[in-house]
């Protein structure tokens, strides 16, 4: 504009100077006053249209914009657009907000979650009669089926481990109105350690956990099993806790959810079947392989002002195909648990008690078998199981807690077999611990538990183990 205005002074200046030297002609220096008028008139407009656009940064007046169609020009990657529209409005006027997620990052349409832990176990263990084998996850967690028994020695072993670490990552993309979902989880802690892994590097092997799809009401992949109820585990630094008095399972199955109420839901599930069996005369644990049947689960879940609950039963079929010939039997059984809360601090009880025939590999990670099998011509023979627990969480202050806890299992083997004594027919412990939460997400814990395996011939093994964790979560 100042050129503009510049020049055109300019202008009027030499048609001026052009008037006072033609007094003689009136009739041009007409004409050069008309022009003169107009050049003055341009300037002023010129003039107020400057200091208009001057003002209006100051004064926040709006400045009129060349009108552009917004939905020509995208937004940022990763950004979430939300357009809207006036009533009445014409359908290229559209107004971009930008709603990134609270939590994790999107990809397209898609939020996407990354979380886990890190953790270090630090375990010393002492074992009454025996040694655990090089390598032995009894090692690493409570597993009462190493605790060693008949060795007639004692022993002692310190390990240091942070393969309970864990990755996390999950997704949620909506679609047709309803959000699908995904979740992918590994760790390190089931994979068998190379050997002479400790000498220098400690490589272990991710193993799979979780992966699954949820749409809505149903969820297809692999989770934990819907005859378990994961919400009323104790808080342990253990990697289970009360391993012999729980349902512990996770595989693939197809599950639905159906809402009664509020505060109640049914879920129905089919499940990967696997009959785990032994031999009369040989306590080894067999996979068959040879199921031709899903488990069939059905889970009601409680909540109540008072507290959470959940009653589950399963159905299977047991079966054994050697070489053409076989058997197969029939497997149930019934699961109650809950949590009660009791005070302040979080202060709650837990429970569980479990009761079935042919459900061993659904107990303590397969403590007995689900059945015996003689061999060819012989019959698949069911075992009776019972287990449970029970765990008091007792809140000291906002952020130093304790739990106590007591886990039991026992199998019933059938009458008229004659079974190997080194059977495992019971399992019991006892656990005390403290934790303490500094900050969000990083707790600190140490614990002492007493377990005693028993086989079907009398024979005891006994562990006493101190287990320090310290564990932070993203």
């Amino acid at each position: 504009m100042l050129r503009y205005k510049s020049t055109l002074l300019a202008g009027a200046a030499v048609l001026s100077m052009s008037a006072g030297s033609a007094n003689a002609q009136t009739a041009r220096e007409v004409q050069l006053e008309e022009r003169l008028r107009q050049l003055e008139e341009a300037v002023a407009l010129l003039r107020s249209e400057l200091q208009s656009a001057r003002a209006a940064p100051a004064t926040g007046a709006a400045v009129p914009m060349p009108q552009a169609n917004v939905a020509s020009a995208p937004p940022p990657p990763g950004t979430n657009v939300q357009v809207t529209r006036a009533a009445g409005s014409s359908q290229g006027d559209v107004a971009v907000a930008s709603a990134p997620p609270a939590d994790g990052f999107r990809v397209g349409n898609t939020t996407v979650k990354l979380n886990g832990f890190v953790r270090l176990n630090t375990i010393a263990s002492r074992y009454s009669d025996g040694e655990v084998a090089v390598g032995g996850l009894g090692k690493e967690f409570y597993l009462p089926q190493q605790i060693p028994v008949g060795g007639g020695f004692a022993s002692e072993d310190l390990l240091l481990s942070a393969r309970q670490s864990r990755i996390v990552l999950s997704s949620s993309t909506p679609v047709g109105g309803v959000d699908i979902k995904t979740l992918v989880e590994f760790d390190f802690a089931l994979a068998t350690a190379p050997v002479g892994a400790q000498r220098a590097t400690n490589p272990y092997v991710p193993t799979f956990r979780r992966g699954f799809i949820e749409y809505g009401n149903l969820l297809v992949g692999q989770e934990w099993s819907t005859f378990q109820n994961v919400g009323v585990l104790p808080e342990s630094t253990d990697f289970v806790g009360p391993l012999e008095g729980t349902v512990f399972n996770r595989q693939a199955l197809i599950r639905y959810t159906v809402p009664l109420s509020k505060s109640a839901n049914l879920q129905l599930a089919i499940e990967n079947p696997q009959s785990e069996t032994a031999l009369p005369g040989n306590a080894a644990l067999v996979d068959t392989d040879d199921d031709r049947a899903p488990d069939l689960v059905a889970r009601l879940n409680l909540k109540p002002a008072f507290g959470d609950f959940a009653i589950a039963a399963i159905a299977r079929e047991l079966r054994v195909d050697a070489l053409g010939v076989g058997d197969s039997a029939f497997g149930w059984g019934v699961s109650g648990s809950g949590k009660v809360p009791i005070g302040a601090n979080g202060s709650d009880i837990r429970f569980m008690a479990t009761y079935g025939q042919g459900i061993g590999r659904y107990l303590g990670l397969g403590y007995v078998p689900d059945a015996l099998y003689a061999g060819p011509g012989g019959q698949l023979e069911v075992i009776d199981n019972f287990a449970g627990f029970a765990a008091v969480k007792l809140g000291w202050t906002p952020t130093i807690r304790s739990t106590f806890t007591g886990s039991y299992q026992s199998a019933q083997y059938p009458d008229g077999l004659i079974v190997t004594g080194l059977a495992n027919a019971k399992a019991y412990s006892g656990a005390a611990n403290l934790f303490w939460t500094p900050a969000k997400g990083f707790d600190v814990g140490v614990e002492y538990r007493h377990g005693v395996r028993e086989l079907l011939n009398g024979d005891t093994g006994a562990l006493d183990r101190i287990e320090f964790a310290i564990k932070y979560g993203f």
